[in-house]
């Protein structure tokens, strides 16, 4: 499965942006996770396959929300009130292994297929 990420950009805090990810074909899990300069990539969000059970890291919940429509094999990711601390370089990934229903993966060894990664600068 090939994973093609879009929606980057530059944006004044407190402003908002919508990533997306479009797969090629069927996924399991997916994510979203970011890497900031001089930091190690950390995960941001991820979904089940169905997309009722979602998992947000504490610094972006209640501003981020993670979404997915399978019928086009896309993944979302709704940043609202960006912070400058969320400028990184944001990663979707996708899982082809099947384990259980309510299942989604937080750690990088989780994911099969990773995105080219989009830009997301926040200025002060």
């Amino acid at each position: 499965v090939q994973l093609q990420a879009s929606g980057g950009g530059l944006v004044q805090a407190g402003g908002s942006l919508r990533l997306s990810c479009a797969a090629s074909g069927r996924t399991f899990s997916m994510g979203w996770f970011r890497q900031a300069p001089g930091k190690e990539r950390e995960i941001v969000a991820a979904i089940n396959r169905s997309g009722g059970t979602t998992y947000y890291a504490d610094s972006v919940k209640g501003r981020f929300t993670i979404s997915r429509d399978n019928a086009k094999n896309t993944l979302h990711l709704q940043m609202n009130n960006l912070k400058p601390d969320d400028t990184a370089v944001y990663y979707c990934a996708a899982s082809n292994r099947y384990f259980g229903s309510s299942y989604y993966g937080t750690a990088e060894y989780e994911y099969d297929n990773w995105g080219q990664g989009t830009q997301v600068t926040v200025s002060s």
